[in-house]
């Protein structure tokens, strides 16, 4: 079985019916940055009604035990 890590995932949602981007910062348990960003775009397109296409992922990293992150690289 694989370790739960902690991700913290930082994006905007752009969608054409609003003049702002709604931006958002996340903390996601998963056991890879994949995994992640999946439950984001679920998460996220269900409650905003958001496609997949609308959502732009800016960065992903992974929190350390302590709660410090540690940059894991930029995704989208």
């Amino acid at each position: 079985m694989s370790e739960i890590r902690i991700f913290r995932v930082t994006g905007e949602i752009r969608k054409p019916q609003q003049l702002e981007t709604m931006r958002f910062k996340k903390e996601i348990a998963a056991s890879k940055g994949e995994h992640a960003l999946e439950r984001i775009y679920a998460d996220l397109g269900s409650r905003h009604r958001a496609k997949r296409h609308q959502i732009v992922i800016l960065a992903i990293e992974e929190l350390e035990a302590g709660g410090e992150a540690s940059a894991e690289g930029a995704e989208g």
